[in-house]
């Protein structure tokens, strides 16, 4: 009598934890599924994919820098060729080659940042500008556009190498004086300008 009294008790109680463990193992699955898609809608999801795509244009945009930079035996670097040679005119991609703004006439030849950027930027459709930066003679820094793409967007990256030009690397002084807008910043020495070049880069 008293063996069936209890048994039908522990079985009405054994139901009632088996149910309220079912409702908790529900309430959990639910949490964790709203957690999830609520995670995937975040903004901090999108900071984390944009800050991985800075990091590797920031070291791309190094390695080119580095790259054009070297310096062989009785060489000068790639990079100081290109602000050797540069004619203080500022040139656009046009789809296919670099065209000076200006006039479509001219385009942008014997350049190592262009060769780079066709070859590794423009296949990956990443813009990029580039700008030549110096100190004038009254101690104010100029910069002016080499390569240009248009406006970088909020997740663009910059990175930059400075280029010493000496007396003898620039020849005609007066004349490149003159197309470039560079001045002697020491008459009286051998040393002529440090050129920072400024490398702009971004996702189109």
């Amino acid at each position: 009598m008293f063996k069936g009294i209890f048994s039908n008790k522990l079985d009405t109680c054994g139901q009632m934890h088996s149910l309220e463990a079912v409702m908790a193992s529900l309430i959990m699955v639910g949490v964790i599924v709203f957690a999830v898609e609520a995670t995937s809608l975040t903004p901090l999801t999108s900071s984390t994919a944009n800050a991985h795509i800075e990091a590797q244009l920031q070291t791309m945009g190094q390695d080119m820098l580095n790259v054009l930079s070297y310096t062989g035996l009785s060489h000068d670097s790639d990079l100081k060729d290109d602000v050797m040679n540069w004619d203080g005119i500022e040139y656009v991609w046009n789809g296919t080659a670099y065209d000076s703004r200006d006039s479509n006439n001219i385009t942008l030849t014997n350049s190592s940042l262009a060769e780079m950027f066709e070859f590794i930027a423009i296949p990956r459709g990443i813009a990029h500008n580039v700008h030549f930066t110096w100190v004038s003679d009254d101690g104010v820094t100029i910069t002016r556009p080499y390569i240009y793409n248009g406006d970088p967007s909020d997740n663009a990256v910059i990175v930059s190498k400075k280029v010493v030009l000496s007396e003898n690397d620039i020849g005609n002084a007066s004349i490149f004086m003159t197309n470039t807008g560079i001045p002697d910043a020491d008459n009286s020495s051998g040393f002529y300008n440090i050129v920072n070049v400024k490398m702009t880069l971004w996702r189109m």
